[in-house]
């Protein structure tokens, strides 16, 4: 966890969430799905005009109102007053009865105009001998209203089929306009303008577009009992606007880095003109080389302050403009150069900065790292001042009180030998703050090419193995990488994108190995578009690199 201390943004405390429940009601269709939606008052305190789904707070009566209820065995009692307060809600928002009289058969239109949407809900169903159908309403999603938010919810995203012969009525209080729509085409309408929807009612609906129908959504969720997804959203600022990601998507772990709270300040938007404060003793700075390879560039990061100076990693291409903006990042006060590997989108610009340095009067900067193994590309070539050794630590310590033993380090970066993408690879963690500088051993957004000779996928996985314990031993939540943003942003995240990227490598490993038993007298190419067959044509020249990495393992564990 990092540092209080080197936090960018003052902590504050999120708004107390409130329980709520929120019911998508399902009916099939000759075009598919169509879910029932409401417009909600201009008024209301929360999300004024969009369109929603049913729902609102849960009330102390649906947590004692478990007898009234008919529920499934698996279902927790937490889930059954979520599904009574989600009957409740369609019913006084819509007068939509969800529930069966004495001898089992479903409530009708008589049933409805007898309850009074008004008047307590239960207590009326129980007078006239009706049972809620809580066992027909399933949990579909969790989902936490954004730390920014003055109001915020704890809600669930329930499902449940729409009760036959019945006819939606808004209320014409919270909610006026009920409508029949299919996902895509609310979506649609959404981003025409028209359709007025907040992120997790977008988001909810692009999930529910990939199933066909009612059966299949219900069943996908009765199977685990548990939420399909859970997710509390961050924002940030792309283009100077807000906008909101869940946990899965690439900029999630950035925001909860830099805005821990949930401050709508990060800009998002991948530029190479100025360095990106991560925290008060991480910057980055991205190279102008996007690309297939590098995706928005490769990042430079500066790690210290003022009072130790900047080690800087990966300085990227030799890059004037880029080498200078990174040296006026750091104050030109660089104490060290540390390259994470000898690619050439790495550490060709090592020289050059140190150059720079000198050039006006600063003492030279040691580049270290690991020299190229023989195996390297020519265009890899590289042999460090210093060679680092695994394990080694790097400390900036204030200057004046190098001498005082009893005085900490302010920032120590330790070294992990990382072979697999590049023999002389090497990660960085930020022992103070909990931070993995992974080098191109872990990406946001992709996986990283294997090409032999230089590059070994027995020793990649073990690699995986190394820094998955690293997680472990030194707290790490955060991964910055040399393309793409931080990886990170709850619990376990950092160790868990390890041991998914760990996962996929092995998944892919036994495709490739079921497409070689299939056709053992077919060319390198032949495998890669029938291993890779859901990665673009475009790409297939560099997935050979790696899938040739893995013919290399398979062969070896079958000598």
């Amino acid at each position: 966890m990092p540092r209080p201390t080197q936090l960018l943004h003052p902590a504050r405390e999120p708004a107390a969430t409130r329980p709520a429940a929120t019911v998508l009601l399902l009916r099939d269709s000759d075009q598919g799905i169509e879910v029932l939606m409401t417009r909600r008052a201009m008024t209301a305190s929360f999300a004024p005009g969009a369109y929603v789904f049913p729902g609102g707070g849960v009330d102390a009566s649906d947590a004692s109102g478990h007898a009234q209820a008919t529920r499934r065995a698996t279902q927790s009692d937490l889930h059954l007053t979520q599904a009574i307060a989600a009957i409740r809600e369609s019913f006084e928002e819509l007068g939509v009865l969800l529930a069966r009289r004495a001898d089992g058969a479903p409530a009708d239109n008589s049933d409805i105009a007898a309850l009074n949407r008004s008047a307590p809900f239960t207590e009326q169903c129980q007078t006239l001998g009706l049972t809620l159908a809580a066992d027909e309403v399933f949990v579909l999603a969790h989902w936490i209203t954004d730390r920014d938010l003055p109001r915020r919810f704890d809600v669930p995203f329930l499902v449940a089929r729409m009760p036959e012969d019945q006819t939606p009525v808004a209320d014409e209080t919270e909610q006026f306009e009920p409508v029949w729509v299919r996902p895509a085409d609310a979506l649609a309408q959404h981003q025409a303008g028209g359709f007025f929807m907040i992120f997790p009612t977008i988001r909810t609906l692009e999930r529910l577009q990939n199933h066909a129908t009612v059966d299949a959504v219900l069943q996908a969720c009765a199977a685990t009992e548990q939420p399909l997804w859970t997710s509390c959203p961050r924002a940030g600022l792309l283009a100077g606007r807000e906008a909101r990601f869940m946990e899965h998507e690439h900029p999630y772990g950035e925001l909860a880095l830099v805005c821990p709270d949930g401050q709508i300040v990060h800009p998002l938007d991948w530029q190479s003109e100025q360095p990106v404060a991560l925290l008060k003793n991480v910057m980055r700075l991205t190279a102008p080389n996007p690309g297939a390879m590098t995706g928005p560039g490769t990042n430079s990061y500066l790690v210290g302050d003022p009072a130790t100076g900047y080690i800087a990693i990966d300085p990227g291409p030799a890059d004037p403009d880029h080498i200078e903006k990174l040296w006026r990042a750091a104050s030109g006060d660089i104490v060290m150069i540390v390259c994470t590997h000898s690619h050439p989108d790495h550490s060709p610009g090592a020289l050059p900065l140190q150059a720079l340095c000198e050039r006006h009067g600063q003492p030279r900067p040691p580049i270290l790292g690991l020299p190229s193994a023989p195996t390297a590309r020519a265009h890899s070539a590289f042999t460090p001042d210093r060679l680092l050794s695994n394990n080694e630590l790097l400390a900036l310590i204030p200057r004046g009180l190098e001498a005082d033993f009893a005085y900490k380090s302010s920032h120590t970066l330790k070294i992990i030998h990382t072979p697999g993408h590049a023999a002389n690879h090497l990660c960085l963690v930020l022992l103070e703050d909990g931070l993995l500088f992974s080098g191109d051993h872990i990406l946001n957004g992709s996986t990283t090419v294997i090409d032999p000779p230089d590059g070994d996928m027995t020793a990649y996985l073990d690699s995986l193995d190394l820094l998955s314990a690293a997680c472990v031993e030194h707290h790490i939540e955060f991964i910055l990488p040399a393309h793409g943003y931080v990886i990170g942003g709850y619990t376990g995240e950092a160790a868990g994108a390890i041991a998914h990227l760990k996962a996929h490598r092995l998944r892919r490993e036994a495709k490739i190995l079921k497409v070689m038993q299939a056709q053992p007298l077919a060319s390198l190419d032949d495998w890669v578009r029938e291993a890779y067959d859901d990665v673009p044509p475009r790409m297939w020249p560099v997935a050979k690199r790696s899938l040739m990495a893995h013919v290399a393992r398979i062969e070896a564990a079958l000598s």
